[in-house]
């Protein structure tokens, strides 16, 4: 995958902050390409969550976009409705290590509602998406969330690594 940093940095943070969606495309391409020559066992993705009112203030969920888009070209649908984030996090660019773990954890929940259309993760092998991953401690709280709930097994799978 790519570093963060030069023109993906950029890039990621048009996407990002300056609603340059267009990008996602491009980005899922460079996703997908990579996924198929490093395959990883997995019957459905799982975009990281952003709270509900950091999305109101953005329009739109990154890790969402890019994993619908990632979906279609390599064949795997996205996990509807059901993963959330429970609690407003601080933007985890600004924090260390250990200020982020303090951070996300316990910030995702999965629970299927009644009269929510929920995909069943029961026993199923997920694949999380997200852009970037700096020290891999969001993953990771996705990670533990969904396993919590049923997941048989969860990977990370990210744009770029810090």
């Amino acid at each position: 995958m790519l570093l963060f940093e030069g023109g993906a940095r950029q890039a990621i943070h048009q996407l990002k902050y300056r609603n340059r969606q267009w990008l996602v495309t491009a980005m899922a391409r460079m996703m997908a390409d990579y996924w198929q020559s490093n395959p990883l066992p997995a019957d459905l993705l799982v975009a990281v969550p952003l709270h509900p009112a950091r999305q109101r203030e953005r329009g739109y969920n990154q890790a969402e976009l890019l994993a619908r888009a990632l979906g279609c070209m390599i064949g795997l649908p996205v996990v509807n409705g059901g993963f959330k984030r429970v609690r407003q996090t601080r933007p985890q660019m600004s924090l260390d290590a250990a200020e982020r773990r303090e951070n996300v954890q316990g910030a995702f929940v999965y629970h299927a509602s009644e009269g929510e259309r929920a995909t069943t993760i029961s026993s199923r092998r997920l694949l999380v998406i997200d852009d970037v991953c700096t020290t891999g401690l969001t993953l990771e709280a996705c990670c533990l969330a969904l396993k919590a709930a049923g997941a048989s097994t969860v990977w990370g799978f990210t744009l770029a690594r810090a």
